[in-house]
């Protein structure tokens, strides 16, 4: 089987501003896939362009093989997009919607009303079915967006920041419901701004900056990359700062306590130790603390030479024009 995504030296320019730049990009079959980066990276652009939503300037997308320009239609029937933004017609209630939604993509009316229930149950918002979706909560409107992505059964499931904005309980219950599906078989992407969240779901993530893969990497090799603090409160203060071996990145010392920066805490902690009480100082407890994969995040991310950005840009040209089917999705998806 072919990835089901994969992209070729990406580019999507607007005007001079390039929301993706050459960005290449692989995601196995049934994996659970992140993509992160800061605002303005290029990770919703990214997303509308495997579904259609822009169009691509340069380069190659396919979805399980399919370009999502010249086979448009089996690329799009295979995703089922959550997306962060609510664009849900209110005109109808929340089960005519994903009745509509499946009809759209070639399954049949009572097939299509069966996997509307399937979809609301599983969701949480089954009783919620006959209402409109201006009377639902937040939090039910983001279980809808995810029911919606799910009504066509998708091979490629798409989250857009799934739990941007809902309580702590509601993101659990989605983490939770997510995990299911990708055990099921659902590759899953997915964009958030949780380090946590990433860290709790992925198998591997992409970080991206400016539209450009800065790395991809699992959370374990992401986090390995960082360095670890060993602290350690000594009995009695030192009168100078201990002479360390080339182990020490960085030393400090304030009262008793001496933190040393070092690439792993674990090992190298009983070299610390020994070289600490060859020097005569008592140990009276010691701590190891790991960077975080927030803190690789920002540092990975961190960038002095930037060139056109969506700060600095002084306009984008407006879209190319899309096709028939293009705009007839759009309108489906309530972004016309």
């Amino acid at each position: 089987m072919p990835p089901a995504i994969e992209t070729v030296d990406l580019v999507k320019e607007y005007g001079e501003l390039r929301a993706l730049q050459e960005l290449s990009l692989t995601v196995e079959e049934g994996e659970f896939f992140g993509l992160l980066g800061p605002n303005g990276a290029g990770k919703t652009t990214f997303i509308n362009t495997l579904v259609g939503l822009v169009r691509k300037t340069g380069g190659e997308a396919r979805v399980f093989g399919y370009d999502v320009e010249d086979d448009y239609r089996r690329a799009r029937d295979a995703i089922g997009l959550a997306p962060q933004e609510f664009n849900v017609d209110r005109f109808f209630t929340i089960r005519e919607v994903l009745k509509h939604k499946a009809g759209y993509h070639g399954v049949p009316e009572d097939e299509a009303a069966d996997r509307a229930d399937e979809v609301l149950k599983r969701v949480g918002i089954y009783d919620k079915r006959d209402e409109r979706f201006d009377w639902l909560s937040g939090g039910m409107k983001r279980r809808l967006l995810l029911a919606r992505a799910l009504v066509t059964e998708p091979d490629l499931l798409i989250l857009d920041e799934p739990t941007a904005g809902v309580d702590v309980q509601l993101r659990h219950d989605l983490w939770e419901l997510v995990r299911e599906l990708n055990e099921e078989g659902t590759t899953i992407l997915l964009t958030t701004h949780y380090i946590e969240e990433a860290e709790r779901l992925c198998d591997r993530v992409a970080i991206m900056n400016e539209g450009r893969k800065v790395t991809v990497a699992t959370p374990d090799e992401l986090k390995q990359r960082g360095t670890d603090t060993i602290a350690v409160r000594l009995e009695s203060a030192p009168s100078v700062e201990p002479e360390l071996g080339p182990y020490a990145h960085e030393t400090t010392v304030s009262g008793d306590r001496l933190e040393v920066r070092v690439d792993d805490g674990g090992s190298t902690a009983p070299q610390l130790l020994n070289d600490l009480e060859a020097m005569g100082h008592e140990i009276a407890d010691l701590e190891i603390t790991r960077t975080s994969l927030e803190e690789i995040f920002v540092d990975l991310t961190r960038s002095e030479d930037r060139t056109v950005t969506r700060s600095s840009a002084d306009g984008a040209d407006e879209e190319p024009p899309v096709s028939r089917e293009q705009e007839r999705e759009r309108e489906q998806e309530g972004v016309a």
